[in-house]
């Protein structure tokens, strides 16, 4: 069993900078590959980004490449989400996902955080 715990949210002007965290508890979080979904009011969960469990790996929605980044401490059970050049349109809950064979099913969910852009 893993807990995902999300951290960070906010508001912030188009333009700006957020760093989200999701703490993980439980075993083998090292195990798993990491990620982060979101939701826009309206609008289904999307992908956003996914590491692998060495980090040797990353993956990116075309929407956030080269803005957005991703990486994890397995020392310390933390994924976080570097988010730069934020748009309006990044404004959603985002959510924390672990998946112990990628993240097409994940096993876990965190609760979410909220983000907030304003133009």
């Amino acid at each position: 069993q893993v807990q995902l715990v999300e951290s960070g949210g906010g508001l912030v002007q188009a333009g700006g900078s957020l760093r989200l965290s999701c703490a993980a508890s439980g075993r083998a979080f090292s195990l798993y590959t990491m990620g982060w979904f979101r939701q826009a009011p309206g609008k289904e969960r999307e992908f956003v980004t996914a590491i692998s469990w060495s980090s040797s790996t990353t993956y990116y929605a075309d929407s956030v490449k080269g803005r957005f980044s991703i990486s994890r401490n397995n020392a310390g059970n933390t994924v976080y989400l570097q988010m730069n050049s934020l748009k309006p349109e990044d404004t959603a809950v985002y959510y924390c996902a672990a998946g112990h064979r990628g993240l097409a099913d994940v096993d876990y969910w965190g609760k979410g955080t909220l983000v907030t852009v304003s133009s």
